[in-house]
């Protein structure tokens, strides 16, 4: 089995049960996606625990921005410069419908991850830069 990590986090994002299509000269993976609900859902409603005399949960300024072609090869990053216009092209025209997810860790510089739906369809197709996997063997 291969498991597909996002290669600033280190989450794992997808694995190779799911076939992908590659769009955009490969830049891109397109796969057709499912949602899954287990048990309860928790919904938090925005209280404010530093009114409420809790802990203060404030923003963390120290974050840094990370470009994924500074953590690539070279030959990498050069083909990831060459396609990515025409995938960012792609993206733009859909943009209206996307949502957008983040792995696990939910750290502000992973990469993120597109869904939208496809006209009819119930489930979601999860957009993936292919130059931001990471392939692990497992």
């Amino acid at each position: 089995m291969l498991v597909y990590q996002d290669l600033l986090s280190g989450d794992e994002l997808l694995s190779d049960s799911f076939t992908y299509k590659e769009l955009e000269n490969g830049v891109l993976w397109e796969v057709e996606g499912k949602w899954v609900t287990q048990g309860p859902v928790d919904v938090d409603i925005g209280a404010n625990p530093s009114a409420e005399g809790g802990e203060d949960e404030s923003v963390d300024d120290t974050a840094v921005k990370v470009n994924l072609t500074a953590v690539l090869e070279p030959e990498k990053a050069d083909e990831f410069k060459k396609g990515v216009e025409g995938a960012t092209k792609f993206l733009l025209s859909k943009l209206k419908d996307l949502q957008f997810f983040v792995g696990e860790s939910m750290k502000d510089d992973a990469s993120v991850v597109f869904a939208y739906y496809k006209d009819g369809a119930t489930n979601p197709t999860f957009l993936y830069f292919s130059h931001g996997l990471k392939e692990i063997k497992c």
